[in-house]
């Protein structure tokens, strides 16, 4: 919907600017989608005054003008046929950006002669389309600002236009009067009284309408009377500007005032050429094989049971939605029939769709027009007409009856505070109300027939809530049964997801949401698949078993991701893993899935392969972020589906708190997912609960003591692993060892023995430590080694 500021003010008795009416538009529901000021791009040019024109030396039609501005003389090549010596015109000077052509100005060269500015048109200005000439002013002083020179002589070109984006709901804002009456409730002015015309009858209409009894639900009201003696041809300016500034574009005055009255006071309206029309009018369903050439210049096959609006030819409108080619009204008009009704909603839409036709009547009458306003529109368009187009009208003759829209609500004003929050005075209820055009009678609010949208108490509210501005609402507290700060609602179990949760997305992985059922073969493959998690009824044959495990959604997205040119994938889920079908089988698990490679190629070298120690980074990384013990020990209890040499579990003894590493070959091959692929699966509620429960962070546990490293090399069976020299050095002195690490390893000794190297990092906390107890840790490092692993010191 689009209206210009004048217009609006024809309706509205204000003095609110454009920006203050703009943002009450929004606030009550009418969303202002733009707002355009031609005046905005027009305060750089100013009037001048041509001295001379000369012939362009080089060029027939080009002269070379010398201009009087405001900096003095100027000379300016212009082509302009109109271009002469002493009128007055609109100069665009160098820097000036001139909005119709989209182009900044320079200092030129037409034809070996400078030209320092342009001497523009309207549609250089976009202020129309005309550019035969450029303008020419009938008077105004040299240096003015042209936008100050028309608003005082032509305001029509520089008043601002508003675009607002109406919902379904509003029928009654498809017409300028509508918008008037919501911003006079807003308090931004008074809405001027709409005078009541009556325009009597000169002498009986000479023909009929009907409506066909098959139809009378879907047009219950058809009126409108014939003006004879009309002299038709352009709009006067005002109308042809009004219409402009909105987009339409003027055709005759007769069509004009119709497009006038739809936006103005959403009614509309067509016109039929009495020398054209043959019989009486008949408002009946369309008949199968039956066409028209409507105004969109197209031929349209109608559909059996399409209202039209027919005489004895056949078919000369398409009822509430477009008029017909064949009755149009042109300059040659003399007689007209001009016709006023009302539509079912629900038949226009479909109608509309059907055909495919959108126009401004069927964008109002599928919406609901007001049907009261039906014999009152028709009234004050035949005013119109009589004044701008002369003539005389005849009686008016009708079918049907307007329907009836009455209807009350209680008002409770107590209750808008209760459904809104707002607290507004029951005095300032009323008056909204009031100035909306309902009318109270005690407790009751009848509502105007324009407002088909309120159909209950609770719109009476949204009605005051609406124009009292919903903006005001402030956020209140709910009220607590007892003072103090309430207890936490999450669990500490639903805690650890969150944190588990974020931190993998931290890390860079992107989360997975996968169906908790799966097919038997993967369901094996992770230790499931029996009886106890068989599915009664299963969706589909993929989906025949609870899942044993996360990770096999996870291998089923990153094959899908594979087989679609995505080879380096991270990927996620926390969700619950079920071992039976009973409450206590079910556990929820945090498992990430690393495939391909850690980066894109590049020069540096920076690409490699994902391996287990990025997953064992990660699920560490998850497990600290829950809360988990730091000192943990990692072993090689494994389940069958991870690799038997290249995983370890995380455990506090038994308790087994993640798994890490790359999964077994032959999973990898029933799930066709390419590797190198690694994982992780984290047991969050294997993890123990801390015994000191705090809302922060224990205390930095940091030494200002020297740390003390010392290296061993032992000497191993070939069959001894890594991880148990470590673990073993580790538990030698808890107290004083910090860290323990290998940073060597030699294959190829005498009898298939190996080397391995280890660091042991002692970190006092008392004192520092003398050379006698560095040595007594080192002695409990060797015996638990040697204990664990039969290993000897490497001489």
């Amino acid at each position: 919907m689009k209206f210009t500021l004048s217009w609006l003010k024809e309706h509205l008795e204000t003095s609110a600017t454009v920006d203050q009416i703009a943002e009450a538009l929004t606030d009550i529901g009418l969303e202002v989608e733009e707002v355009r000021d031609p005046a905005a791009g027009l305060g750089a040019f100013t009037l001048a005054r041509v001295m001379s024109a000369e012939q362009h030396p080089d060029a027939d039609r080009l002269r070379v003008c010398r201009v009087l501005t405001d900096e003095g003389e100027k000379q300016i090549v212009c082509g302009a046929p109109n271009a002469r010596a002493g009128i007055t015109v609109v100069l665009a000077k160098p820097g000036d950006y001139v909005p119709g052509i989209d182009v900044t100005l320079g200092i030129g060269r037409i034809r070996g002669v400078e030209s320092h500015g342009m001497m523009a048109s309207e549609r250089e200005l976009d202020l129309s389309e005309e550019h035969d000439g450029i303008i020419e002013l009938p008077s105004g002083e040299v240096g003015e600002r042209f936008v100050d020179w028309l608003a005082a002589n032509d305001p029509a070109k520089v008043d601002p236009m508003i675009h607002i984006k109406i919902t379904p709901n509003r029928p009654d804002a498809l017409g300028v009067r509508g918008i008037a009456r919501d911003l006079a409730a807003r308090g931004l002015g008074t809405l001027r009284p709409l005078e009541d015309v009556v325009v009597p009858g000169q002498f009986a209409c000479p023909l009929a309408v009907s409506i066909d009894p098959a139809i009378a639900d879907k047009a219950p009201y058809f009126a409108g009377r014939v003006i004879r003696g009309v002299v038709n041809g352009p709009s006067p300016d005002w109308l042809r500007s009004r219409l402009r500034s909105i987009g339409l574009r003027p055709i005759n005055t007769l069509v004009d005032i119709t497009n006038l009255f739809t936006h103005d006071l959403n009614r509309p309206l067509h016109v039929f050429d009495m020398a054209k029309v043959s019989g009486d009018l008949k408002v009946r369903p369309a008949r199968a094989g039956e066409e028209i050439l409507a105004l969109d210049g197209k031929t349209h096959s109608l559909s059996e049971g399409t209202m039209v609006i027919s005489d004895d030819h056949g078919p000369e409108s398409i009822a509430g939605i477009m008029g017909g080619e064949h009755s149009g009204c042109s300059d040659a008009t003399t007689d007209v029939f001009l016709e006023s009704a009302f539509w079912n909603p629900i038949a226009i839409a479909s109608a509309g769709r059907a055909l495919r036709i959108n126009s401004d009547a069927r964008y109002r009458f599928e919406r609901g027009v007001d049907p009261a306003f039906a014999r009152p529109g028709l009234e004050h368009a035949t005013r119109m007409i009589l004044d701008l187009c002369g003539g005389e009208a005849s009686d008016v003759v009708e079918a049907g009856a307007v329907p009836d829209t009455a209807r009350a609500y209680r008002l409770d004003t107590a209750r808008t505070a209760r459904l809104v929050g707002l607290d507004i005075p029951a005095e300032t209820q009323r008056k909204t109300l009031t100035d909306l055009g309902f009318r109270l009678d005690g407790d009751m609010a009848h509502v105007p027939s324009w407002r088909p949208d309120i159909l209950g108490e609770a719109d009476l509210v949204e009605e005051i809530a609406r124009i009292a501005s919903l903006s005001r609402l402030q956020g209140q507290p709910l009220p607590r049964p007892r003072p103090g700060v309430p207890r936490p609602v999450l669990t500490a179990v639903q805690v650890r997801e969150r944190s588990a949760r974020r931190q993998a997305a931290a890390l860079g992985y992107n989360e997975c949401v996968t169906y908790s059922f799966i097919d038997h073969a993967s369901a094996a493959l992770f230790g499931g698949g029996s009886e106890k998690v068989l599915i009664e009824n299963p969706i589909s044959s993929e989906m025949t078993h609870l899942r044993p495990d996360l990770l096999p959604g996870l291998l089923s997205a990153a094959a899908r991701n594979q087989a679609r040119g995505f080879a380096d994938l991270a990927l996620f889920e926390l969700g619950p893993v079920f071992a039976g079908g009973e409450p206590g089988d079910q556990a929820t698990q945090i498992a990430g899935l690393m495939v391909g490679h850690t980066a894109p190629r590049d020069p540096f070298g920076s690409r490699r392969r994902v391996d287990l120690y990025d997953a064992k980074a990660d699920a560490e990384s998850i497990l600290a972020a829950i809360g988990a013990p730091a000192k943990a020990q990692i072993t090689r209890r494994l389940d069958p589906w991870w690799h038997p040499g290249r995983a370890g579990t995380i455990a506090l003894g038994a308790n087994a708190l993640a798994t890490f590493g790359e999964l077994h070959p032959r999973v990898l091959r029933a799930f066709d997912v390419k590797g190198p692929a690694v994982a992780f699966t984290v047991r969050i509620a294997n993890v123990p609960l801390a015994k000191v429960r705090s809302t922060t962070r224990p205390a930095l546990g940091a030494s200002e003591l020297q740390p003390v490293e010392r290296d061993f090399a032992f000497v191993v069976d070939a069959h001894v692993e890594a991880l148990t020299l470590v673990n073993a050095a580790a538990v030698a002195d808890k107290a004083l060892i910090d860290r323990v690490s290998v940073f060597d390893e030699f294959t190829g000794l005498e009898d298939g023995r190996k080397s391995i190297a280890i660091t042991a990092r002692l970190q006092p906390r008392d004192k520092t430590l003398t050379d006698a107890e560095i040595e007594a840790v080192g002695q409990k490092i060797i015996d638990k080694v040697g204990k664990a692993t039969g290993g000897t010191l490497r001489a």
